[in-house]
């Protein structure tokens, strides 16, 4: 998973990014919450973890901010020095999920990620994702439509994985390029858009399927419900001509 990681103490900001990193996620710092919330407008994220007191923007206006602003249930983990009954009262009552102080101790840190990255993601720890008339075999890695089997390349299948896992969700170009190529490849981004067209033909991602995956131009793709009648995403359409 992608997670955010925002506080001006660079000791403790590498600390909890290499705690993170050795448990299998991708960390990305943040020393500035005005730079976070930029960010956030042009990037997705699975986690954001928040320190409090911060130069310029708390992480208290941050979390508020992502409340107000993003649709997407975003999880947030506060991981401050301040320790009063009354603050944990504050941080949760402004949006956050979950409230630990420093020193950071590892596995807690790591449990209460895993924690909430459980309970808005639960789909993930399933042996197969269906959606609509679609079924994702995540141990198989097959992909069926009403039982009929779909083959699928190996990064179209990881793809698929991750806007099966999401629906509904805009993910960043930047997030399936590192998810599916790996961090540090340097793929074209041309051939992202060549990946997901093959995937929208093979299966068959239109309205009359109950599915659609929509191109948002210079963000992302996003996959979600539709109806058949739902003019978006057909040859012609403005949605359509983004990919």
């Amino acid at each position: 998973m992608r997670i955010a990681v925002l506080d001006d103490d660079r000791d403790h900001l590498d600390l909890v990014l290499q705690i993170i990193e050795r448990a299998g996620h991708d960390g990305v710092a943040f020393s500035e919450g005005a730079a976070l919330v930029r960010q956030l407008q042009r990037d997705v994220f699975d986690l954001l973890i928040v320190d409090w007191q911060m130069p310029g923007m708390s992480g208290v206006e941050v979390v508020r901010w992502v409340r107000a602003h993003l649709q997407d249930r975003l999880p947030v983990l506060f991981v401050t020095q301040r320790d009063e009954e009354r603050d944990v009262v504050e941080a949760l009552g402004c949006g956050a999920d979950d409230y630990m102080t420093k020193p950071v101790r590892v596995h807690e840190l790591n449990a209460r990620v895993a924690a909430l990255l459980r309970r808005t993601y639960p789909s993930s720890a399933l042996p197969a994702l269906v959606l609509g008339g679609y079924r994702l075999d995540l141990v198989r890695r097959e992909v069926t439509y009403q039982g009929e089997a779909i083959d699928l390349k190996p990064r179209e299948f990881e793809l698929a994985r991750c806007l099966f896992m999401q629906p509904g969700r805009l993910l960043s170009r930047d997030y399936l390029l590192q998810t599916v190529w790996g961090l540090g490849a340097h793929v074209p981004s041309r051939t992202l858009d060549t990946h997901m067209s093959s995937l929208r033909a093979k299966l068959a991602l239109r309205s009359e399927r109950g599915m659609r995956l929509t191109a948002v131009y210079g963000l992302g793709y996003r996959l979600e419900e539709a109806v058949a009648d739902d003019p978006r995403g057909q040859p012609g359409s403005e949605e359509a001509r983004c990919a």
